[in-house]
């Protein structure tokens, strides 16, 4: 009788689960740490892209605003250290050793997030504004090797002559034309999602997944696009003052005010704020970010706690280092073997 009784409960269980399933409810069993509709253990992702964000205890979103494709703009010069300063960056390494470790920690990072979102339409868009060709050639060989869509461009810094302030050092309007050229691609492509990619951006595997898991869930909440930066800057503790809080997919985010050139954001927030974006582009501001500012003021833009990426700057930089990450771990774990 005890096993009859056993094999009853058993069956009523599974009827239960699956009624919850057609009713798109999800169930938690305490006892064995599981969600036997989701099949899932609770310390995994719960979220289903495009569908639903789940945090727990917190439950359930429903996602109004489905991502279906990303482009990744990846602006890189393995040539040039630092545009503006002459400080050594953390490991002291040459430039390419920045760029190739920057690049594999993305590819990483599209690889887990292709796990999830498996209707993703990604691409990778370089732009090379001066480097070694056996770098370039590596680069290439690298996404080709993850069977990724992909497109080099070679910047033609004469084409924005006329558009640059002519006051701009040459290592600035070549960066000032990098960003342009970033923006455009953006503007003119099909694509849903950009990330505008610096050279010296290291990422955690789980960053993309994070990222894109976030966008849907915040976007769908504030009924708004956004701007997402993957770093946890060290400015952002230099003061004791008031902050906002948000619960990600697996990570806290705070808003902030201020970012650098990598950030993550829609088409549609980039067409309709273009003007003040291309400004940055045109004349040089103090800070060079300043535009960016600007656009922070009436769109939300959040970054991780703690931090998905390291930016590789000298440790002394406010804008650099992430806190309480493990720099040297990420730092070998993307080596690139010659």
């Amino acid at each position: 009788m005890k096993i009859q009784k056993s094999n009853k409960k058993s069956f009523l269980k599974k009827i239960f689960i699956k009624i919850c399933r057609l009713l798109n409810f999800e169930i938690i069993d305490q006892s064995n740490f599981s969600i036997p509709t989701l099949k899932k253990r609770l310390n995994e992702n719960l979220s289903g892209a495009g569908r639903k964000s789940i945090t727990l205890p917190m439950g359930e979103i429903k996602i109004t605003r489905q991502i279906n494709s990303l482009n990744i703009i990846f602006r890189f010069c393995t040539n040039v250290k630092m545009l503006t300063q002459s400080k050594q960056r953390l490991f002291e390494e040459e430039k390419n050793q920045y760029t190739l470790r920057s690049l594999n920690s993305i590819l990483k990072s599209i690889q887990t997030a292709k796990n999830n979102f498996k209707y993703l339409d990604i691409k990778i868009t370089t732009i090379d504004s001066g480097s070694d060709e056996a770098d370039v050639r590596k680069i290439e060989n690298m996404i080709k090797e993850k069977n990724i869509n992909f497109e080099y461009i070679k910047l033609n810094v004469d084409e924005f002559k006329d558009f640059i302030d002519p006051q701009a050092s040459v290592n600035q309007k070549s960066n000032m034309a990098n960003i342009y050229k970033s923006f455009e691609i953006g503007r003119d492509g099909k694509y849903d999602l950009l990330y505008f990619l610096e050279d010296d951006y290291l990422h955690e595997q789980n960053s993309l997944n994070e990222m894109l898991f976030s966008y849907e869930k915040f976007a769908s909440l504030i009924k708004d696009e956004l701007i997402i930066c993957p770093t946890d800057f060290p400015y952002l503790y230099n003061k004791f003052e008031p902050t906002q809080i948000i619960l990600g997919n697996n990570r806290h985010w705070r808003v902030i005010e201020e970012t650098l050139c990598t950030f993550l954001t829609s088409k549609r927030l980039l067409l309709k704020h273009w003007d003040t974006f291309i400004s940055m582009t045109k004349t040089e501001h103090f800070p060079f970010e300043k535009p960016l500012h600007e656009i922070y003021s009436k769109q939300y833009c959040l970054s991780p706690i703690p931090s998905l990426a390291m930016h590789c700057t000298n440790i002394n930089s406010i804008y650099g280092i992430s806190p309480l990450m493990d720099w040297k771990r990420l730092w070998d774990e993307n080596k690139i073997n010659d």
